[in-house]
């Protein structure tokens, strides 16, 4: 094969629309153990949460392992919850996507512990050696450290979580970016086929308006701080970490409505304000920031808003989604996250209510209830999409440029895309 075909990457997912499950397990800031795959019932009425997804065609989902359950002592595992996990998806058709890590590790571990990089690796020799066995049929699909970027501010700096640490943010994430590393390393030995999701921020950083030279260079500094995971995982910087660009399989990127500030002050700006701040930025040319900065198929890996706003944030998801896909950029896959609503880590009686489905804590079955303008919107989304979808370009796989033809593929891209690019993206694939 030459180095040309292996660039070439097919997209693996049965379907564009997704649904994450919400599967947290981390100490939350008062240092209580979280379990939300249970505290949203998830887990025991996943078979009934499966045949929902059916009503929006959606067959692919995110979920997790929980580490903090699955060892339950040092390099000791049980797979059995997760086993009946893989087997509903079987039964009801459902492709699933694997975070190993979701925040959450055992009681006696944390990333700055010595030990952290050799049990994660052993555990994900240990999950994907479980996988295969019980699925050896459908490669693996998985996240290994879900937001390096926002669990190294959690715990490194806002004291959010184990380790509980202020003003160590960067030492958080070059651990745990050492641990992703060589969790990948061991994965595609053990697996070749084994294909890595990355799920980072998608975050906008601006300046205040009349900034001076030396602020608007911070705010942009700041801006590309949410790439330091991902240019660690392809060895751009750390490279002592092992990274490599062929680690870079897909990359996905979560985004929420607060998710564009202003530097300093942190103000964050809205996203659906009748005037909009003319410093925020559309999704889509986030996406394409990213997508160009490395050349790499990219997923919407969460995304979803709270309340009476949902089926607005849909519409405008789904739109920008379409100008991404029309111009054969290969986006391919939004996930809304999370499909049944969850409660806040640090207060579980605060429902977020930002599911297509609600859920009812409190009744004696499922207690989902589907929220019809959300609903609605999402099928309008899809369908819009879908007349798209079958013919766009770079939907069924994706061919890594040469750097001399990436100026080539920017070129064919619409001025205002253009546009964006050059006065945003000052880094382009160099990965």
């Amino acid at each position: 094969m030459s180095r040309l075909d292996s660039q070439v990457v097919s997209n693996p997912f049965k379907t564009f629309w997704m649904g994450g499950f919400e599967c947290a397990d981390q100490l939350n800031l008062h240092g209580d153990r979280v379990d939300l795959l249970n505290a949203t019932g998830h887990l025991e009425f996943i078979e009934d949460d499966y045949r929902m997804l059916k009503q929006f065609n959606i067959a692919t989902v995110r979920e997790g392992i929980r580490w903090s359950q699955v060892e339950y002592e040092p390099y000791k595992y049980d797979f059995s919850a997760v086993k009946r996990m893989m087997l509903a998806a079987k039964k009801c058709e459902i492709q699933q996507i694997w975070d190993i890590c979701h925040f959450g590790y055992p009681s006696d571990l944390n990333p700055l512990h010595p030990h952290f990089t050799k049990r994660f690796v052993a555990l994900c020799k240990a999950f994907a050696f479980f996988y295969n066995h019980l699925s050896p049929e459908t490669p693996l699909i998985v996240t290994p450290i879900n937001e390096v970027g926002f669990i190294s501010w959690l715990a490194g700096d806002a004291a959010g979580t184990a380790p509980y640490c202020k003003n160590n943010g960067w030492e958080m994430k070059y651990a745990l970016m050492r641990a992703y590393i060589a969790g990948v390393e061991a994965l595609k030995a053990y697996d070749p086929r084994i294909r890595i999701l990355t799920t980072e921020p998608l975050i906008n950083v601006v300046p205040e308006f009349g900034a001076s030279t030396e602020e608007i260079l911070l705010a942009k500094a700041a801006h590309d701080l949410q790439y330091q995971a991902i240019d660690m995982l392809c060895g751009k910087i750390c490279p002592e970490l092992g990274g490599k660009p062929e680690y870079l399989d897909m990359l996905g990127f979560n985004y929420y409505y607060n998710n564009q500030w202003v530097a300093e002050s942190h103000f964050y700006m809205g996203w659906n304000d009748p005037v909009p701040d003319p410093r925020l930025r559309s999704l889509s040319d986030l996406l394409l920031e990213a997508h160009m900065r490395y050349d790499v198929p990219v997923v919407l890996s969460e995304t979803s808003h709270p309340l009476e706003d949902r089926p607005v944030w849909i519409n405008m998801v789904a739109e920008e989604s379409c100008k991404l896909v029309r111009e054969g950029v290969p986006l391919w896959g939004v996930c809304y996250y999370p499909v049944i609503d969850r409660p806040d880590w640090d207060d579980l009686t605060n429902w977020h209510h930002s599911g297509i489905w609600d859920a009812d804590p409190l009744a004696l079955v499922s207690g989902r209830v589907l929220n019809e303008p959300a609903a609605n919107a999402l099928l309008y989304g899809q369908a819009n999409l879908q007349q798209i979808l079958p013919t766009a370009q770079n939907q069924h796989s994706y061919k890594r440029k040469e750097r001399t033809s990436i100026l080539d593929y920017i070129a064919k891209l619409p001025g205002k895309i253009m546009s964006d690019i050059f006065s945003h993206a000052d880094d382009v694939s160099q990965a």
